[in-house]
């Protein structure tokens, strides 16, 4: 079978590595793909698509395998997932010869998207707090501080920008403050949403996807309070329906609700500004607008 990738995988590498460093690994992807699953005995039944960012994400009997270039660090996702053991999240059954992983199967097609709002919340949040644990001894993560440190730095350039200079500054303002006290170092999953939570055999809901690092728990739940952000944004209620979700979480999983909100206007408007170098500027507005309501 044929292993092109999917059109959201070729734009996020792009996106996030740069056109020419994802083009070359996109162009050795068939054959990689190929490679990967004669060497390992596995048969393809089909590439998932949309599919993820950062993996190519081939569906095999009884498994998943994910194949994903070296620059986004798919070993930090192992070693994770090792972690975690199956509590909370999508089991680690193996790794191929080059860094491929073989992963439970789980169903695709169902995430807690596919809930009405308020349940879903409620099986994220039951969800992600299994995930935050101690780290391994030794682990090799990046912290919350160096990840957004490196975020920030890429931010300064619409610090002067007419529709988004105001809410930049206000967010890079927050992340100082929040990074210079960080109540917990756990293990975190880093891109938690509703959409990389999918039903499963074993439990009814895991976790898939991590892009892990260590820090507070508030990092963490700040990708989740924006989720259905066209909702919100479209939405009379939108602004207080915003606020009320930073404060049902932080109250739920015993988070701060300062912190959460402070890490949520700094996710969202580095996700804006990253939409608005990449030419996606109808959702930088959505963002940005959300950001604002914070």
């Amino acid at each position: 079978m044929g292993f092109e990738p999917p059109q959201r995988l070729v734009r996020a590498l792009g996106e996030t590595y740069g056109d020419a460093v994802a083009a070359e690994w996109l162009g050795e992807l068939p054959g990689l793909a190929e490679n990967t699953l004669e060497d390992a005995g596995l048969v393809a039944e089909r590439v998932m698509a949309p599919g993820g960012r950062s993996s190519l994400v081939v569906l095999v009997p009884d498994a998943v395998v994910k194949i994903a270039p070296g620059f986004a660090r798919p070993d930090l996702e192992r070693d994770a997932l090792a972690h975690w053991n199956g509590w909370g999240a999508a089991r680690l059954l193996g790794e191929t010869g080059n860094g491929g992983l073989v992963l439970e199967r789980l169903h695709p097609e169902v995430s807690l998207r596919s809930l009405p709002e308020a349940k879903a919340l409620l099986e994220a949040a039951g969800t992600v707090r299994k995930l935050w644990v101690e780290p391994p001894a030794g682990h090799g993560f990046e912290s919350v501080a160096g990840r957004t440190d490196r975020q920030a730095e890429a931010m300064e350039r619409y610090r002067a920008d007419d529709e988004a200079g105001e809410l930049v500054a206000a967010a890079l303002a927050a992340r100082e403050e929040l990074v210079a006290r960080s109540p917990e170092t756990l293990l975190l999953h880093g891109q938690f949403r509703q959409g990389k939570v999918l039903a499963g055999d074993r439990a009814p809901w895991l976790a898939v996807g991590p892009e892990p690092l260590v820090g507070e728990r508030a990092y963490d739940l700040a990708r989740l309070v924006r989720d259905r952000v066209e909702d919100l944004v479209a939405a009379s209620s939108g602004a207080s329906a915003a606020r009320r979700r930073v404060n049902k979480l932080a109250d739920a999983l015993d988070v701060d609700r300062e912190r959460l909100r402070g890490w949520t206007l700094f996710r969202a408007v580095e996700s804006a500004t990253r939409s608005l170098t990449a030419g996606r500027r109808a959702d930088a507005e959505l963002l940005l607008e959300f950001a604002g309501w914070l």
